[in-house]
């Protein structure tokens, strides 16, 4: 297997086999990452990508999940990625699930029907960083998509039927903007009904330019206590259809209060925990334990 830089993976990607389709992230003007800022965007040939498959297959007697990386595997022409996903199957009976991270952009330029195809030939969940349902704040982060088009594309996503793994973050508006990060980001996670949500909480490598916005007094932290109300504010403003389940998470490293239930089922017990830590600081997360 070769691969190029520092490697990304979704927290549930942890025992999957790695392929590296893309090095870096096409988008990479996310005031908020550092992923890939050390490395310059390309796509990897397609020989290259079927040789690594290979020597996997060479090298590892079962693999049970396949995670393409780096960080927008989508971007790939659709006729490439299916001859990948035909090799993991032909190299893979076995694979129980492919994954990939997908951009809102690329998402909307495949389509449903590209969508669909791709789920045909075995791709099985799609990762999407939406980070915040609050134009003022995707804006201010460059994300290089409004919270429409990122609604869209994982409606989308779901319609061709894969299921679409949402991540959101935690303190992204900083102490000014919380409220509105909040109520606009359960109205999106409400009107897209993604299977699954990811919150994290918003960690400052230095590496991010947000780092220096911070040092230069442009942007203020959220405190702990200020992550809690607007986690409550969130999930209040969740109303996931009847008929849908949204799995709900927000167990990442970064996080100050471990929460994780399905939506809309457990939606009074996540607020009720969030209520009982805001009276309990000493249920939160020190700053030395978060990690990214």
């Amino acid at each position: 297997m070769r691969y190029e830089g520092a490697i990304y993976r979704p927290p549930s990607e942890a025992y999957s086999l790695i392929v590296q389709v893309t090095v870096g992230c096409a988008h990479n003007d996310c005031t908020f990452c550092s992923m890939f800022k050390d490395k310059q965007f390309h796509v990897r040939k397609l020989a290259d990508i079927l040789d690594d498959l290979a020597d996997a297959h060479r090298a590892y007697r079962r693999v049970g999940r396949v995670f393409l990386a780096d960080g927008d595997a989508l971007v790939l022409p659709e006729d490439e990625l299916i001859t990948i996903l035909a090799r993991i199957r032909e190299l893979f009976p076995e694979c129980e699930r492919i994954g990939v991270y997908g951009s809102p952009q690329d998402v909307l330029r495949k389509g449903e029907n590209s969508l669909r195809r791709l789920r045909e030939e075995g791709l099985g969940i799609v990762y999407i960083g939406a980070e915040s349902g609050s134009d003022n704040v995707l804006s201010a982060v460059k994300k290089g998509a409004a919270s429409a088009e990122i609604t869209e594309a994982v409606r989308l996503i779901e319609r061709a039927g894969i299921p679409a793994s949402v991540t959101f973050i935690s303190g992204l508006a900083g102490a000014d903007g919380w409220e509105d990060h909040a109520v606009k980001t359960g109205r999106m996670i409400t009107e897209s009904a993604p299977s699954y949500v990811g919150l994290l909480t918003l960690m400052v490598d230095p590496a991010a330019p947000i780092y220096y916005d911070i040092k230069e007094g442009r942007f203020t932290l959220l405190p702990a206590e200020g992550v809690v109300d607007e986690t409550i504010l969130m999930l209040e403003n969740i109303d996931i259809p009847a008929g849908k389940t949204c799995v709900f998470r927000s167990n990442h490293a970064s996080n100050y209060l471990s929460l994780k239930g399905d939506l809309p089922r457990d939606k009074e017990a996540l607020l009720s925990r969030l209520r009982e830590a805001r009276g309990d600081g000493a249920m939160l997360k020190d700053e030395r334990f978060r990690l990214l």
